[in-house]
Parts: structure tokens; sequence; C-alpha cells
């Protein structure tokens, strides 16, 4: 057979298999694997993230006010009339005008002129009864009492506050997914037990309505054992329901149309790590601390810039005419022109001084803020760290009895078939059994709620799957 005819046989098959594969990995995730999507799903996250971005932008822009501002500007004015200069203006306007127009009288330069003929003779046009002109400006701060530089580190800190903002969104997603995703497990496990237990009152009530057919138990006996089955399908049913519910709410949390499957299990280890461990790396590395540390510098640097408005500002500044009409007193303009100014603030309307001592108190709350918020992490903790050791306890010390509930089901069977034992016995040992396996079941979902919001709080959830891997 040729190779490319082969080769084209294969294809939809080999492209069904692709699909197969693709369909299955995006139906069934590990926790990680759910990580990884929640965080590019997320809009929360992207939010954050954008103004983390929003802020690398206002650091740049923070960049460029030591720059010179340069621009071009172009005026057109409208006059009520043209502006012009008449002789008898000149005169008018000089302090000894009278003298010099008597002097010049007598040298017969304009004597018996008129003087509206002088006038009309001899006036000449400053300007027009418009205006146009454009020129290049520049200015250029050289000194402006720290402003400058403080403006710059408040967009600095603006930005690791910005940060700070997407770790904490961060970890509170890290919760929640642990939450929801391992809800997701317990739920089905708790499935798992109801349906368990839902087979073995199905099989104890057909033996109940064998051992009544043959008379060796009675009609009560059959009903108890009915009834017990019709109750544990209910409990059955509402599991069922709770699965379906916690399934919708990590789908809707991943964003996914499709149900998606954890594969992940539950789990515990032997030991947590030491309540002092946690505790100094959560005071070292959590998020929240940062965003109290950034604000306090931000409050510094408006404090610096407050002040920096009772200093004078310096700076150059310079114009070239672009474009002039042809007038006298575009003639009289120079074409250019530099210098340097100082401004020295006197009195202002901003409120500076009020400013300024709000920005002083800003700097003391936050300093106490951040007293009281390393208190409540503290506490929060050894709340969580206590959680997670009770439950662990718990999870330890339900081993017995699961033990026992097997033994004694398996016990009651045998008794309840010789006529020993009551159907009553019998269900209350196979209930037992199920209470204890959910028990543990919920007890290791808590361990796992708490171990990771310990992580978190340390903002150490990376190392979350090295817990799951030496689970025993």
């Amino acid at each position: 057979m040729n190779p490319i005819t082969t080769l084209f046989r294969l294809l939809p098959f080999s492209l069904l298999v692709l699909f197969i594969s693709s369909t299955s990995f995006a139906d069934n995730l590990s926790f990680s694997q759910a990580w990884s999507v929640l965080q590019k799903n997320n809009d929360g996250l992207a939010a954050a993230y954008a103004n983390q971005e929003k802020s690398v932008h206002m650091v740049e822009a923070a960049k460029d006010l030591y720059w010179p501002e340069i621009g071009i500007t172009a005026d057109y004015t409208k006059l009520d009339d043209e502006i012009s200069l008449e002789p008898s203006n000149l005169f008018d306007s000089m302090p000894r005008g009278d003298v010099l127009q008597k002097f010049l009288n007598g040298l017969g330069i304009i004597g018996g002129i008129p003087r509206n003929q002088i006038d009309d003779a001899f006036t000449s046009e400053v300007t027009k009864d418009y205006v146009v002109i454009s020129s290049l400006n520049a200015v250029w701060p050289v000194y402006t009492g720290g402003r400058i530089g403080a403006v710059q580190d408040i967009a600095i800190n603006q930005l690791a506050e910005a940060k700070y903002l997407s770790r904490i969104k961060k970890q509170a997603l890290f919760e929640q997914l642990t939450k929801v995703y391992f809800g997701v497990v317990l739920a089905q496990q708790v499935l798992d037990a109801q349906t368990e237990a839902e087979k073995g009152l199905y099989k104890h009530f057909d033996n109940s309505k064998k051992l009544q057919k043959e008379g060796q138990i009675a009609k009560v006996e059959r009903l108890k054992a009915e009834a017990s089955y019709d109750r544990v399908r209910v409990e059955k049913n509402k599991a069922k329901s709770q699965l379906e519910t916690a399934q919708v709410a990590l789908n809707h949390l991943l964003k996914e149309k499709r149900d998606i499957n954890p594969n992940s299990v539950l789990f515990i280890n032997n030991t947590l790590p030491s309540m002092s461990e946690i505790t100094t790396e959560t005071l070292k590395n959590h998020p929240g601390l940062g965003v109290l540390d950034s604000k306090r510098k931000q409050a510094e640097g408006f404090v610096d810039v407050k002040k920096g408005e009772y200093l004078p500002e310096v700076f150059l500044f310079g114009s070239y005419n672009l474009y002039e009409q042809d007038t006298l007193a575009a003639d009289l303009n120079p074409d250019w022109m530099v210098g340097v100014g100082v401004k020295i603030p006197i009195t202002t309307r901003t409120g500076r001084s009020g400013k300024l001592k709000a920005a002083k108190s800003t700097i003391i709350e936050l300093e106490h803020l951040t007293t009281q918020a390393i208190q409540d992490l503290k506490l929060l903790v050894e709340k969580t760290w206590r959680e997670a050791s009770t439950a662990l306890e718990e999870y330890n010390g339900l081993k017995s009895s699961l033990a026992l509930a097997r033994e004694n089901i398996r016990m009651r069977d045998i008794a309840f078939a010789q006529g020993l034992s009551t159907s009553l016995e019998v269900v209350d040992a196979k209930l037992f059994l199920v209470s204890v396996k959910i028990q543990r079941q919920a007890a290791a979902y808590q361990y796992i709620v708490s171990l990771a919001r310990l992580l978190a709080l340390s903002d150490q959830m990376a190392s979350f799957s090295n817990y799951q891997q030496q689970a025993v």
C-alpha cells in the first residue's frame, strides 16, 4: 500500500485520539492544574495585574518631571482698533514735550504747519487691529524644594503597593480554590460513602425479606430494615445534590463550561510546620504588611511635597518667535530670550499647613495599623495552626473507630442471620461506619484548608504540592 495513502487513512483516527486526550485533560484536573487555570482566567487577578501595570506607567511618567517643558504657542488676538503713534501723542507723552515742540518751532522746522497735518504726515502704525504670533517656549525646573523627588518616591511606592495587592488577591484565590476544589472531592467522598451504605442497607433489607418469609424474623424487623434503606437513599440523593452544587461552584470559579473532575485526593501529613516558623515567615512576607509599609512611605513622600511648598523654586525659561507680523510692534519685540526665574511662595490658598499636618497624622495612623496587623496575623496563624493540628489529630484518632465499625458490621450481619441481633443493631452498625468515614474525610478536608491558609499567610503556596506528595 502507498505510504501516503496509509497516512491519510490513519489521520482521522489520530485526530480523534488527540481530541479525546485533550478533552480528558480539560475535564480531569489536578489541583496544580486547576490553580494554573484559575490564575489564567480569573478577572479579579487580571484586574490586579492591570493596576500593577498602570503603576509601572505612573513611575515612568514621574521620571519625566525633571525634563524641560517645551511647547509651541500660537495666538490670534482681535483688537477694537489698530494701534498707531502720532507725533502729537509722542510729544504729549514726554515730560517736557512742550519745550521740545517750542524749540523745533523756533528753528522753523515745523513752525506754521498745523498739528493735524503733522500727525497725518508722520503717524506710525504700531500694529494692526489684529495680532498673530507664534513662539517656541521652554521652562526647565532646576530646584523645586525636593518636590519632584518626593513625587517620584510616591509613584515607586504606589507600584510596590499594587504588587502587594496582586499578591493578596492571589493568596485569597489560592485559599478559595482549595476550599472549592477539595470541597468537590469531599462531596464525592460523602456520596461514595452514602452509596456504599445504600448498597449495604439494601442487601440487609433484601436479607430481612427472605428471613421474614422463612419465619426467622418478625415483620417489624423487615419494616425497620426497609425504613432504614429508604432513609439512606434520601441521604444519598442529598449528597448527590451537594456534589452537583460544589461542582457548579468549581466550574464557575475556573470559568469552565464543562464539568471539572478533580483527580487530586484528600490527604494528611504526619506533621505540620512549626507554629513559630510559620509566624516568622508570615511577618516577614505577608503582603498586607507590605501594603501598609508602602502607604506609610507614600505619606512620608507627601510630607516632603508639602514641605517643599514652603521653599523657593528655581527654573530656566526661554522663548523663540516662530512667526510674527510685519509691524513696528513686532520689530521692536526680540526674536528670542532666555533667563532664570525664582518663585518664592509667601501665602497660598492650597491649605499646605493643614495638609502637612494631615500627612503626618496619616503616618502615625499607619504605624498603629501596622502594629495591630502584626498582632492580628499572629493570632490568625495560631488559630489556623491549631485548627490544622486538631483536624490532623481527629483524622488519626478515627482510624481505630473505622476498624471497629467494619468489624462491628461483620459481626452484626452474622448475628442477624442467626437471629441473634436485631435489624436496628445492623442498621446502626452500618450507619456508624458511614459517619466515621465522612467524619474522617471532613477532618482531612479541614486539615487541607487550614494548611493552605497557613501557606498563603506565609507566602509559601508553591510548597503545597510538596505536602501533597508527602501525604500519608
